[in-house]
């Protein structure tokens, strides 16, 4: 089913072979690398060679942290480039498209423009979940892919896991399920128990949010084993750096760290929220299962532009679709978030005398 999708000359690609690939141990002079070692300190010993570009120690770390088979595992340059790959595998440009749900995050309209590949846009529906029918509807011999966000960025809300499973069931394409946020949702709420049911399912995640780790650029995917090894076919030979995969196997010896920050910003987030509807002003603060909220407010280009001036920095969504008058706050640290509560309703107030 999965190859049936996928590009002509993607299925019939013969893809590069690194000299890692083959061997990854012994007196190594198969890669042209520097054998003196790397001119960095001894804390960067390895870096002279190539990584492993199968990422076979970090696929099973992680499937053994999941739950999950390696071979259903693949790691990209945060979950961007596993979006790009995605796409360039089963669209064919110029003629092939996706669908994509408004409002929500905004890559993967600008990789399926890179990669020339028409975007069929549906709306959410009034609670900012998935209108099955809708999507049903868009679906056509060149949908290749379906993205959905969940919990969904800018909204915040976990989108309908039986939505998703009927979409499975009842159309042809790929299906993406981002769960980028998941983390501060609840295990119970990923889909990650559909892999194996679904052979069309991709979940997406990363360790730039509840890991607390944007700065190495590191996501990953769980996927039926075909679909895994395209991936593996189109990526880039050495995409994830011998840095990157050092700092993973370091954060995976620290998962209570995590679970306990996760907690933390969890509470964080009750308490922001809470205040947030307390101010005077505020039209109203959409529920979230994500690290973030979002607000609705007048002038809310104008009190995100102030507050910035003040030093506070949020994220204006009116642009996007049916978020009009809408600000998106990131939960901080408690000193954080008091100075936000603070400045805020100041800014709001001088909106208003105005």
């Amino acid at each position: 089913m999965i190859e049936e999708l996928v590009r002509k000359n993607i299925r019939n690609l013969k893809p590069y072979t690194s000299a890692r690939d083959m061997y990854n141990e012994g007196i190594l002079l198969d890669a042209n690398e520097n054998s003196f070692g790397s001119v960095i300190d001894s804390e960067a010993e390895g870096l002279n060679r190539y990584p492993d570009p199968l990422q076979i120690s970090m696929r099973k770390t992680l499937g053994d942290y999941l739950g999950v088979s390696y071979w259903k595992i693949f790691f990209g340059v945060g979950s961007d480039e596993i979006i790009d790959l995605l796409i360039r595998i089963f669209c064919n440009p110029g003629k092939d498209s996706v669908i994509i749900p408004e409002p929500t995050y905004g890559m993967y309209k600008v990789a399926a423009e890179i990669n020339d590949v028409k975007i069929e846009t549906v709306y959410f529906n009034n609670n900012f979940n998935i209108d099955v029918d809708s999507i049903i509807h868009k679906c056509n011999t060149k949908t290749k892919i379906i993205f959905l966000c969940s919990p969904n960025n800018p909204t915040g809300n976990l989108l309908s896991k039986e939505c998703i499973k009927a979409l499975l069931q009842d159309t042809n394409p790929i299906i993406v399920v981002d769960e980028a946020y998941i983390d501060f949702a609840g295990e119970q709420d990923s889909c990650i128990d559909l892999i194996g049911k679904f052979p069309k399912l991709v979940i997406l995640r990363t360790f730039s949010k509840a890991w607390g780790l944007a700065g190495i650029r590191l996501g990953y995917c769980i996927a039926d084993e075909a679909l895994i090894s395209y991936l593996f076919k189109i990526k880039a030979p050495y995409n994830i750096s011998t840095l990157t995969r050092n700092a993973f196997h370091k954060a995976m010896l620290k998962i209570k760290l995590k679970d306990r920050t996760i907690t933390k910003i969890i509470f964080e987030k009750q308490f922001v929220l809470d205040e947030l509807k307390m101010i005077k002003g505020i039209e109203k603060v959409f529920d979230s299962d994500a690290n973030f909220l979002l607000i609705k407010l007048p002038n809310a280009a104008i009190i995100q532009s102030k507050l910035a001036d003040l030093g506070v920095i949020i994220r204006d969504r009116s642009t996007q679709s049916n978020l009009e008058n809408c600000l998106r706050i990131t939960i901080g640290t408690r000193e954080q978030n008091l100075k936000l509560l603070e400045l805020l309703p100041r800014v709001i107030a001088e909106k208003v005398k105005k």
